[in-house]
């Protein structure tokens, strides 16, 4: 008897994948038939061709292969705004393809004009506005507009590789990561709207009202025993308030025990430093333990992401960029979570001073070590 329930249970597991692959296939293509009712016709093929060679030329060459063979899954209506992933965010390039035509539908904004949206387009909108994508009319929010410096954010993804290709009918633009950190397994499981939350769409909302409350976090902080972490975000709070203003509605943040910034300049690195280890979402250590091993998340520094390591075998302990998480869900809002780190995270800055020092350091050892010689 016991060998034949073994003898089902993987027609079990077959069953539940393949009824999930259905679950998610089907809001696809419901997506696919509200927008085919609503938009204009598909761009033609010799213009998928013409963005699909600009992104090649860009570096981008998942998603111009992507966007090569898009008739036969993904069809873009004309005015489409696309906003391309960068290969190295992409670290699993053998993704199911219903996966990916997830991921291409929701990184492609709808059209709601006569002309898709160039960079300087984006650029003149208000931040907190949001544009509609092709997947289930899911938003995606213009999280930091930067004008003074030539900058836009799209849910606090910074768009690396603006006009990559602009036609008529088509706009693709270069970015450095998903805009919601997606994977098929949990989209199996969990669904659609667990992973792609609904962002602010008020340019006029307040951080101190309806967002993250900042100093309600540096008080218990304190309390909690970090004091040198409520020191250095505090002293940084303006600048982040300035730059989110009115967007950044959900956080995570991992606050280290003990903060410090060596280094000949260590006040420039105090804002990078910081807002390294804050996440513009509220994700429960739940919440982390269940993404998979190497998923990238996003920081408050657009070029610098944090990765999962996973749980580790001998204790139950949790590994983000190689710091264990000593003291998960330690501080918990409906709008935030704070949890508490061994140490504070890397930066690359930091790092390449080391490097920088330690090579010195060796050079004048062996010059000493020669002077040595040619002594004796």
């Amino acid at each position: 008897m016991a060998y034949s329930h073994w003898c089902w249970f993987p027609l079990y597991i077959a069953a539940s994948v393949g009824l999930g692959i259905i679950a998610i296939s089907s809001a696809i293509h419901s997506s696919d038939s509200k927008n085919s009712t609503q938009e204009a016709k598909p761009i033609p093929h010799d213009l998928s061709l013409n963005a699909s060679n600009a992104l090649r030329r860009a570096g981008f060459l998942l998603m111009a292969d992507l966007l090569h063979h898009s008739p036969s899954f993904f069809k873009p209506p004309q005015n489409s705004t696309i906003f391309a992933i960068k290969d190295s965010a992409i670290r699993n390039t053998s993704h199911p393809l219903w996966f990916l035509k997830t991921l291409l539908l929701y990184h492609t904004a709808a059209a709601t004009s006569s002309n898709p949206f160039s960079f300087h387009d984006l650029l003149n909108m208000s931040q907190g506005t949001c544009l509609t994508t092709l997947l289930r009319h899911k938003n995606i929010s213009l999280t930091k507009v930067d004008r003074a410096r030539n900058s836009l954010e799209i849910n606090n993804v910074l768009i690396s590789n603006p006009n990559i290709f602009l036609g008529d009918q088509l706009a693709v633009h270069g970015v450095l990561a998903p805009f919601s950190p997606l994977h098929p397994q949990d989209l199996l499981q969990r669904g659609l709207d667990f992973f792609i939350r609904s962002p602010t769409c008020s340019s006029n909302a307040s951080l101190s009202k309806d967002g993250v409350q900042w100093n309600r976090i540096l008080h218990l902080l304190r309390l909690k025993g970090y004091a040198s972490f409520s020191v250095a975000l505090h002293s940084v709070l303006e600048g982040t308030k300035k730059d989110y203003r009115g967007s950044l509605g959900f956080a995570t943040i991992f606050a280290p025990p003990d903060f410090m910034l060596l280094g000949p300049n260590p006040s420039t690195l105090l804002d990078r430093a910081v807002r390294l280890h804050i996440l513009p979402q509220r994700l429960r250590y739940e919440e982390l333990t269940s993404l998979p091993v190497r998923t990238l998340l996003k920081t408050l520094v657009p070029d610098e992401l944090l990765e999962i390591d996973g749980v580790l075998d001998l204790a139950p302990c949790m590994l983000v960029n190689g710091v264990e998480i000593v003291a998960p869900d330690m501080i918990t809002s409906e709008k935030f979570v704070v949890h508490g780190i061994s140490k504070a995270f890397k930066m690359a800055e930091l790092l390449d001073e080391a490097e920088k020092e330690i090579e010195e350091l060796n050079r004048d050892q062996e010059t000493v070590i020669g002077a040595f010689s040619e002594e004796g």
